[in-house]
């Protein structure tokens, strides 16, 4: 099946249409035509080659859709359904995480929506900045009646990136919460958390977003540069939900987490200098943790939340031709809160 998508055919170069080729559906296949789908920060590192990259590359896995055909085998959904992709498309099914509906940690590796290669008939995986996509009925999600589509978008990686430690944590309500950052996931940290019924405080450094950080849910709001503001809060917080995407100094935050409590990075992979003082944690039993998106069944249950309470993300549109200024708009934080792509435009 030809396809039209957007690619970047080699490190740091700029995204331009490409027809490649997708897969011929399997029995347990749903074929999807694109309407919207999110841009992520993620998708620039692919791009720009900070990642492994395999070029070409179609980017894109906050994708929303309607069903346009399905396998034989396919129950759960039916042609006209909205739909959505998340980060991944398959994975091994059989170990250990799998087992427990964790695919995202697949101990054999989950096959990623782009730049990954199909684990059956080993053809590379394409994204949703493109037309059509094929995936496997297990690894596509429902869409709830009544949620804005477009600003759907977002929550198959920010949100479920967000939503899942929340969840693996316990919060609920009367939960002390705090959030570090208020970009794409952090705005979507802030609208979970106070969904939750948690007490929300956002960590920034930027004088000016108190009046927005409200608007999304915030409680509180901490300059993290005042050491006044940052005393005032010790020893608060159940959870901080570090959304930070590049290398920072996470012990002062870690002062501020309550006896038990636990940071958990979700926005950076690498190494954390200057490193974490073990002595607060072992002498209060605090915790510095990570997390990566979700499974399935969390993502589900994080949509039909999303649904149940109308919390979505707050996103500009744009045309597809306009993705390379808009990664360059990404790069300095020029967006409120998530750029999504109208995959309508890719027609003209």
């Amino acid at each position: 099946m030809k396809i039209l998508g957007y690619a970047a055919k080699a490190s740091k170069a700029p995204l331009e249409p490409y027809r490649f080729e997708r897969r011929e559906p399997r029995s347990d296949d749903v074929v999807i035509e694109i309407l919207y789908c999110g841009v992520c920060h993620s998708d620039l590192h692919h791009v720009n080659g900070d990642w492994s990259t395999n070029y070409p590359v179609v980017p894109g896995h906050e994708i929303i859709g309607r069903v346009t055909s399905v396998g034989k085998d396919v129950k759960k959904f039916k042609v006209g359904d909205h739909v959505g992709v998340g980060c991944m498309v398959d994975s091994c099914q059989h170990c250990n995480s799998c087992k427990h509906d964790l695919e995202q940690y697949c101990e054999n590796g989950a096959t990623l929506t782009y730049n990954s290669l199909d684990r059956h008939d080993h053809m590379p995986t394409f994204g949703g900045y493109s037309e059509k996509i094929v995936v496997s009925d297990k690894f596509v999600l429902h869409i709830p009646d009544g949620l804005d589509l477009k600003s759907a978008a977002p929550l198959l990686c920010a949100g479920i990136t967000t939503w899942s430690p929340l969840r693996h944590w316990n919060v609920k309500k009367g939960s002390n919460v705090a959030v570090v950052g208020l970009g794409g996931l952090g705005h979507m940290a802030i609208k979970l958390a106070k969904g939750l019924g948690a007490h929300v405080t956002l960590f920034t450094r930027s004088p000016g977003k108190e009046a927005d950080a409200r608007r999304l849910g915030a409680d509180e709001i901490v300059l993290s540069t005042d050491p006044a503001q940052m005393k005032a809060v010790k020893n608060k917080f159940e959870l901080i939900v570090d959304t930070v995407p590049y290398n920072h100094d996470v012990n002062p935050y870690i002062s501020t987490l309550a006896t038990s409590g636990t940071i958990v990075l979700v926005g950076y992979l690498g190494e954390l200098t200057p490193t974490v003082n073990g002595g607060p944690l072992v002498t209060a039993r605090k915790a510095v943790a990570g997390s990566m998106i979700g499974g399935i069944k969390e993502t589900q249950e994080m949509l039909d939340f999303c649904g149940k309470h109308g919390i979505t993300s707050d996103v500009e549109m744009i045309n597809i031709q306009d993705i390379n200024t808009a990664y360059k708009r990404m790069l300095k934080s020029d967006v409120k809160y998530r750029f999504v792509i109208d995959m309508a435009s890719l027609k003209k």
